[in-house]
């Protein structure tokens, strides 16, 4: 009987609760900011390398023995620095004797001047013949002549002895001494003995092949007026070393080919680059920026916005009833972090840029505006 009754009284209180309902999920929270408007310029970007705008071979240009090396091997040398000093007494002595001759060629210059001088007197009253004058006239002439070449000759030993004293030509780096104090070099007669060399280094030059395409381009940008042309205008460059992530030096452009590479398509290209502080050497790489475009304006969003749908590029944006609608757009380069979108976004689209993973195309979302430096900066 008590069985009973506790059974009724369970099936009663059953019949009078309602069941209760699970409480729907609040939207994701996602951060938005509108694109961030500012003029830009595209930039193509190359591999280079970076050679001296001068190299210079030293070389011996009289032969003898080294008798002393002036310089640090790897040092830096300034133009008309001493290098070498190759032993100069022969060549003093030959000078002492040039100089001996041409005192000889003077003193017999000045004597056929003075017959010739008397030769004339006489020849006035008949007392010398004209063929006398013409023989002293013509013994002039020859001391003069051999006057002349003691003077070359004493010219020549000099610079010799000049030529003994190798001096730097240019200023910049030195390699090492190859030829030690004691040898024995050949001067320009025998094969120049070579005895080291210099590279400058402030300014330098930065070489980089420019593919077709892009030549191309840039041409039919400058014949509208786009884009100045490289050959006329010294276009900015911007060099990117090996292990940096940003461009470090600033230069401008000094030079193009006149024909394009017919095994590769390319045309050689050329940038000048200031080299303050010596850090860049000859054969180092380096990636090199040149202007692609005039300024414009221009619509950027964080990289980390841009979703890859397939072979679309897409970006989620928030509508005004804070659905999530995907757009496919056109990109175009990164500019200081922030990649360019030339197509498919407005100037006043809530883009999400955190918070991909929680948002699905049509699904409502809880948008929360981003702060400056998650927006990219100011617009």
């Amino acid at each position: 009987m008590l069985i009973a009754l506790a059974t009724s009284a369970l099936a009663l209180s059953g019949c009078g609760d309602k069941p209760q309902q699970q409480a729907a999920a609040p939207p994701p929270a996602v951060t938005v900011a509108q694109p961030t408007k500012r003029t830009v310029t595209d930039w193509d970007e190359f591999t280079g390398r970076f050679e001296a705008i001068e190299e210079i071979q030293v070389r011996a240009r009289v032969g003898g023995f080294v008798t002393s090396v002036e310089f640090r091997d790897g040092a830096i040398v300034r133009t008309g620095d001493l290098l070498y000093v190759i032993d100069p007494r022969p060549f003093e002595a030959v000078a002492l004797q040039a100089d001996g001759q041409l005192s000889d060629a003077r003193a017999r210059s000045e004597l056929a001047r003075r017959e010739l001088d008397r030769a004339l007197v006489l020849n006035r009253t008949q007392a010398v013949s004209d063929s006398i004058v013409d023989q002293r006239r013509q013994t002039l002439q020859a001391a003069r002549a051999a006057e002349m070449q003691a003077e070359g000759a004493l010219k020549a030993a000099q610079l010799n002895i000049e030529f003994s004293h190798v001096l730097a030509p240019i200023t910049g780096r030195v390699s090492r001494h190859l030829v030690s104090a004691g040898n024995l070099v050949q001067g320009s007669e025998g094969g120049a003995t070579l005895l080291t060399s210099i590279v400058s280094l402030d300014p330098i030059y930065i070489y980089f092949d420019v593919d077709e395409a892009t030549y191309q381009r840039n041409s039919r940008l400058w014949f509208e007026g786009k884009r100045p042309s490289s050959r006329d205008t010294p276009n900015p460059v911007q060099v990117t070393l090996t292990g940096e992530t940003k461009p470090s030096h600033e230069g401008k452009m000094d030079f193009l080919d006149n024909r394009l590479d017919v095994s590769t398509a390319t045309l050689r290209s050329r940038g000048v680059v200031p080299n303050k502080d010596l850090s860049i050497l000859p054969g180092q790489f380096g990636r090199v920026r040149l202007i692609g475009s005039a300024p414009y304006e221009a619509l950027l969003v964080p990289d980390t916005a841009v979703a890859t749908d397939q072979s679309r590029k897409i970006v989620f944006v928030v509508k005004d009833d804070d659905t999530v609608e995907a757009k496919p757009v056109t990109l175009g380069p990164l500019d200081e972090g922030l990649r360019v979108i030339r197509e498919g976004l407005k100037a006043e689209d809530r883009v999400i840029v955190d918070g991909l993973q929680r948002a699905r195309v049509g699904a409502k979302v809880s948008p929360h505006p981003a702060q400056a430096s998650a927006a990219g900066g100011k617009s």
